[in-house]
């Protein structure tokens, strides 16, 4: 039976209580007139603009309610609004007091529009500039100051003043990730670090997930991501500096960091910035996560900043052998779990008993029986009917829906185990589906298909591949509003740049890469379809290429329900992957289940031809 995880869903559904919304509101702008100040803005982010935070910076769900992953709310005198993109329309409109906070299109309509709309000329409008890069900031610089207002730079944000029970900074301990797992010695990836830093002089790591594959640690300062929250300082030629607090160091590991740099508390950060901006050294800042107080600081000390892209995102992103080991394991032993919940899953459906939370639950405990999960690596969409076709639902205890025939079930979820860092997503007829579904499905599995088999030159972007996601599903008029795939690290974050499938994939992809590939389709108010394996990009040999070819290898593996799968749609090669995938389900995991899961497993994947 599944163990009980109830304050997951408890935790969310007290922390969006609107209600709260009205009382701290006044707080804020009771605050905000003592600082002369006539309005604030409030990011979704921390210091390192990650994307789960640390509960002491979950400022906007505090203030507003609202706890998806992005968004801002912007606070004025006399009006609010609150700022979030397509994947969370609906779910800010049930958290958040519309009557307190306008909704308005994080994308369409995005938070310098409306300040520039909004504000009166001389307004101050205050922001705090850890939270902000310094392209954000400039962004709502320029909008105010053309309405005649001004962007003020607090010291202190003022949400924290107000916040009288705010958690403690997170203190997780910090643990040595093991160099067969890593696969390369942290000595040798700060030496390439320093070699791509070029001309300058430094480069300031801002982002933690960098930071954690640098140095070979992990820790568990944010939830769904084995992050330690810290800093680094990498030096083209002298001795690398991490910044994290030494609450979180052992013995054992402090040592180990003293051997690779100088270990300081990051309080000590502005102090090594000041010296060396003050010997006129050119630093590198990640424009992606350097906040914009650190880049100022450095340039009024008489520092050169260069703003641009953190050269380890794009090493981090490609995948060495001992990472696509653990990769490949972990997947195997969630493969297996994934099955276990399957089964279990075929048998007690049709009962009409299971709810959105309890499946998700049976899913973690089946999970949790490998023994070796460190943590589900995002919040498990489990979502049933009209609720699977919100790309990014989340239960809660107020949406929670039972399971009963006559629709899918969409189950999109992963895990974090030391070796590796997993995410799948399986569509599940519940009762016999309707024709619709079984084409609407049989056409996503048809775009997911044309991923799995591309075989493209290098040097091709996420862009260029991602129609070939789309093309079954724009012979009939209809699309997807999502990226097809996103980047996957290893045993850290579920969503890493910068390679992505989407229009906006920009990067080319290059061989040790893992990504999703994940295309759907969702009709409102009725049901929703997602197909997701994770794939890695490798080397492709064509005879007779007159390129490099690249290709991916599917390294998730859990049957395809079927009984969605309308064949008269299928090509005979693409039944032909379907059978040969299937195929390798069966064979790669039949022996590592139980013998009742076995028995469905068989089941699953018999040929479909």
């Amino acid at each position: 039976m599944p163990l009980k995880f109830e304050s997951r869903f408890q935790s969310f559904a007290e922390t969006s209580d609107p209600a709260r919304s009205g009382p701290r509101l006044a707080a804020l702008r009771k605050e905000l007139d003592q600082r002369k100040l006539h309005g604030f803005i409030v990011p979704r982010a921390d210091e390192h603009q990650n994307e789960y935070v640390p509960a002491a910076a979950e400022r906007l769900a505090w203030l507003t309610g609202f706890t998806g992953s992005a968004g801002v709310a912007v606070v004025l005198t006399d009006k609010a609004a609150i700022f979030v993109d397509g994947r969370y329309t609906v779910q800010a409109r049930e958290q958040v007091d519309t009557k307190l906070f306008s909704p308005q299109d994080l994308v369409a309509a995005p938070p310098s529009r409306w300040l520039a709309e909004n504000v009166a000329k001389g307004d101050r409008i205050g922001y705090d500039p850890w939270l902000h890069t310094p392209a954000q900031a400039e962004g709502l610089r320029r909008a105010v100051e053309n309405a005649g207002a001004e962007l003020v730079a607090v010291d202190g944000n003022p949400v924290d003043a107000v916040w009288t029970d705010r958690p403690a900074e997170p203190a997780a301990p910090v643990v040595l990730h093991a160099d067969r797992l890593a696969g390369e010695k942290a000595p040798a990836k700060l030496a390439r670090i320093a070699d791509a830093i070029g001309k300058r002089d430094a480069l300031l790591i801002s982002d933690p997930h960098a930071v954690a594959w640098a140095f070979n640690i992990r820790g568990g300062d944010v939830s769904h991501t084995p992050l330690p929250l810290a800093w680094a300082l990498i030096p083209r030629a002298g001795r690398p500096q991490i910044f994290v607090a030494a609450a979180k160091l052992s013995n054992s590991v402090r040592v180990a960091l003293e051997d690779l740099a100088d270990v300081r508390e990051p309080a000590a950060l502005e102090a090594a910035l000041n010296e060396l901006a003050r010997e006129k050294n050119r630093v590198l800042f990640d424009s992606a996560t350097a906040p914009e107080k650190l880049v100022a600081l450095y340039r009024e000390a008489g520092g050169a900043a260069d703003v641009a892209s953190d050269p380890v995102a794009l090493m981090k992103a490609k995948k060495n052998a001992g990472e696509l080991r653990g990769a490949r394991a972990a997947h195997l032993r969630d493969g297996a779990a994934i099955v276990e919940f399957l089964a279990w899953f075929a048998r007690e459906a049709p009962t009409g008993k299971l709810t959105e939370i309890s499946t998700a639950q049976a899913l973690e405990t089946f999970r949790r029986a490998t023994g070796k999960l460190a943590e589900i690596s995002f919040p498990t969409i489990s979502a049933f009917g009209p609720h699977a076709a919100l790309p990014h639902y989340r239960v809660t205890e107020k949406s929670n829906a039972r399971i009963a025939k006559g629709n899918v079930y969409l189950v999109d979820s992963g895990a974090q185990y030391a070796d590796g860092t997993t995410d799948i997503t399986r569509t599940i007829a519940v009762g016999r589906p309707t024709a619709e579904m079984r084409a609407k499905n049989t056409r996503v599995l048809k775009g997911h298909i044309s991923i799995a088999t591309s075989v493209f030159p290098r040097g091709t972007t996420g862009a260029q591949l991602d129609s070939f996601a789309r093309r079954a599903l724009w012979d009939v008029g209809t699309d997807f509003d999502h990226g097809t795939g996103h980047g996957v690290g290893a045993y850290l974050s579920v969503h890493e740049g910068p390679q992505r499938i989407s229009k906006l994939g920009a990067i080319p992809l290059e061989a040790g890469m893992i990504l999703s590939n994940e295309p759907g389709y969702y009709r409102e108010g009725a049901f929703g379809i997602r197909i997701e394996n994770l794939i890695v990009v490798e080397k492709r040999r064509i005879e007779g290429a007159e390129r490099e070819m690249l290709g991916f290898e599917t390294i998730t593996f859990a049957p395809i329900d079927s009984a969605l799968i309308d064949a008269k749609l299928l090509t005979r090669e693409e039944i032909a992957w379907l059978d040969a995938y299937h195929r390798e389900v069966w064979e790669k995991l039949e022996a590592k289940v139980s013998p009742d899961a076995r028995k469905w497993l068989r089941a699953a994947t018999r040929r479909l031809a």
